[in-house]
């Protein structure tokens, strides 16, 4: 069995338990075997804008130091924050002076010697083929309409991009290999306010309105998305009178696919009252 080292993060032993119980029973459905990373600590979640911030960086590479010590070359995420904060440091320790400086700072790890590559689930299943996923998948979702939410972080910057920042197709080539039928709408890509669901809840509800109402008038019944805060705002911050879409993760997707949890009651009643 192919063996994966995985980083939780914060976010996945909190409020997005479902997503990674889900996610994690579904990847070892495809014959993989999943090893936590030991001694994980929080990534820092939001990337340094400041362009001379070590400290910043410390967090995330030291979960890469983990890494290295497992004797792997790749690092599993399931949270589109961590994937983005811990592949900006990646590449912000490939620069030889900057791999130094954080190397001499951290005098009680062993040196990071680079070369561990962060890896999103939607970037893993893509590798892995929509042949395989296809196989593997039952019929209970064909013909489901999800739209896929892609949110910021997966996107941006381009640098760390899983896919086209203004066109991304990953998830849906994901979707439809799974059996459903993705659904394209232009609010895809736009954030759902990220944290200012806390200091302006009223600007984030704005947001999630415009999004959930762009996905359902282009016939979408579900929304998935790969971020644990965008999950959180697009199902608790929606205003009065948004389209009232179910709202899953990609995993949990995954997961209703292979057959590994069951799919909701809403979404096979959707389903079946159109077949």
């Amino acid at each position: 069995m192919n063996r994966l080292v995985y980083f939780p993060g914060c976010a996945l032993k909190d409020q997005a338990q479902g997503y990674e119980a889900a996610t994690l029973a579904a990847v070892q459905a495809l014959g993989y075997a999943v090893q936590e990373l030991p001694r994980w600590n929080c990534c820092g979640t939001v990337y340094a804008l400041a362009q001379d911030d070590l400290m910043r960086h410390v967090g995330p590479v030291r979960n890469l130091i983990r890494a290295q010590e497992q004797g792997a070359t790749e690092l599993l995420t399931l949270c589109a924050m961590c994937y983005n904060t811990l592949s900006r440091s990646a590449l912000f320790v490939r620069n030889p002076e900057n791999l130094r400086r954080i190397n001499a700072f951290m005098d009680e790890e062993e040196d990071y010697r680079g070369g561990v590559r962060v890896l999103h689930l939607v970037q893993w299943l893509a590798e892995i083929g929509p042949e395989r996923l296809a196989r593997a998948a039952n019929p209970g979702l064909q013909g489901l309409r999800i739209g896929a939410y892609y949110g910021c972080t997966l996107l941006r910057p381009k640098e760390v991009a899983v896919d086209h920042p203004e066109k991304p197709e990953i998830m849906e080539g994901i979707l439809a290999a799974l059996g459903a039928e993705p659904v394209l709408f232009p609010e895809r890509v736009e954030c759902c306010g990220a944290y200012l669901a806390v200091t302006r809840p009223e600007a984030v509800r704005l947001r999630v309105g415009s999004i959930l109402l762009s996905a359902a008038h282009h016939g979408a019944e579900l929304v998935v998305t790969a971020c644990p805060l965008c999950h959180f705002n697009l199902r608790e911050r929606r205003p009065l009178g948004a389209p009232r879409l179910p709202v899953a993760y990609l995993g949990e997707v995954l997961a209703w696919a292979l057959g590994t949890q069951p799919i909701p009651e809403e979404i096979a009643r959707t389903v079946g009252v159109r077949r």
